[in-house]
């Protein structure tokens, strides 16, 4: 049981002491943005589409 709890802290202060992995606040903002950026074009899209539908439909009346 010792020796599981020392190799336990041994990789804590490994783990604390590594360099920082993953992305950056900057990085999660320009892949956040992208994202919203495509969602929103899709949402246009849609809403252009419909509309049109829409007018073609209340013409055939």
């Amino acid at each position: 049981m010792i020796y599981v709890q020392a190799l336990l802290w041994e990789r804590l202060r490994l783990a604390r002491a590594a360099p920082t992995r993953g992305s950056s606040a900057v990085e999660w903002v320009i892949i956040t943005a992208i994202i919203a950026g495509g969602a929103l074009g899709l949402v246009t899209l849609i809403k252009t589409l419909v509309a049109q539908r829409m007018g073609a439909i209340q013409g055939d009346w």
